[in-house]
Order: C-alpha cells, then sequence, then structure tokens
C-alpha cells in the first residue's frame, strides 16, 4: 500500500497544543443572538449547538457539539445523549436541500492523536460530499478548494435550518 505523507496535516496537529485554553465552542454556547453570525452559529437547541466550520473541507461542513464542555460521548449526560442524533438529523436535512450533496461524511475526532484540533469538547462533523470533490491541489499545492466562504455557507445554512421548525428531523 503507498504512503502519502502530509505534512501541512502535521502542523495543524502540532500547534494546537500550542493554542490558547479558550474553547471557541464553548465560546459559541455562551454568545449571545447578536454574536451568532460572527461565531457561526446556525441553530441551538437545549443541549447542542451547530456551527459551520471556520476551516472547512467543503462547502457547509458543520459542527454539531454539545453546549457543555466535555471531551468524549461517554461524558454526555442522558439527556445530550437523547438530543444528539435529533440535531444530526436536522443538520443532515438541512445540508441535503441546500446543497444536494451526492454523500456526507458524519464523523468524530477524539483526542489529538485522532486529528482533534480541539481535543477538550468533543464535536460531530456533517461534510457535504461530491462525486468528483476530490482533487489534486490538497496533493501538490498544499490547498484546499472549497468555493464558498464560511460566513456565506452561515447564511444559506441558517435560513434552510430554521425552515425546517424546532421539532424533530422530518426523516
Amino acid at each position: 500500500m503507498p504512503t502519502l505523507f502530509t505534512p501541512w496535516r502535521y502542523e495543524y496537529i502540532t500547534a494546537a497544543a500550542s493554542q490558547p485554553a479558550g474553547c471557541f465552542l464553548c465560546e459559541a454556547a455562551a454568545c449571545d443572538e447578536t454574536e451568532e453570525e460572527a461565531r457561526l452559529v446556525v441553530a441551538r437547541t437545549p443541549h447542542h449547538l451547530v456551527v459551520v466550520n471556520r476551516h472547512p473541507y467543503s462547502n457547509g461542513h458543520l459542527l454539531v457539539a454539545p453546549r457543555r464542555h466535555h471531551a468524549t460521548p461517554a461524558g454526555s449526560d442522558a439527556a445530550e445523549r437523547a438530543e444528539l442524533w435529533e440535531v444530526v438529523l436536522r443538520a443532515q436535512e438541512a445540508l441535503e436541500r441546500l446543497y444536494a450533496p451526492h454523500g456526507m461524511n458524519l464523523g468524530m475526532n477524539l483526542g489529538t492523536c485522532a486529528g482533534a484540533g480541539l481535543p477538550g469538547h468533543f464535536h460531530l462533523h456533517l461534510v457535504p460530499r461530491w462525486n468528483g470533490d476530490t482533487n489534486f491541489m490538497s496533493v501538490v499545492a498544499e490547498t484546499r478548494l472549497v468555493p464558498e466562504e464560511p460566513a456565506t455557507s452561515w447564511r444559506r445554512i441558517r435560513e434552510v435550518f430554521c425552515a425546517l421548525g424546532p421539532g424533530e428531523s422530518r426523516r
């Protein structure tokens, strides 16, 4: 099996250890409505928030995180566990309506060795994918092409997410 070395990813992972102690997800959870756009908060539920990723892998890359700071799903209480997948399904539905992706990656990176840039506050990634969306740029030029800025994604996703209403996913 061939090996692809990714020094740009190593720099990202090791830089996380030297970042200030502040948690952007806790800051987003604590912000008021006037700060939601600046913090890219799409939606809030009693136990979770949905945030546009500032460093997206693709258009519409979202994070679903508990409002309470804890490192792994095992740290979730019963109410958080009960609500998590409903929030994920609503976020997925919003992305499907808005972007019509061909597929979607859902995942968590638990711990820095697993790639977590914020190891203390677990979150689930929703990454819309399209046939043929990988290309040579990330390998040859160490550059990822994402045509839509996170602030634009925030405006578009928030509108669709709000239209879904506060209830359970319609799936």
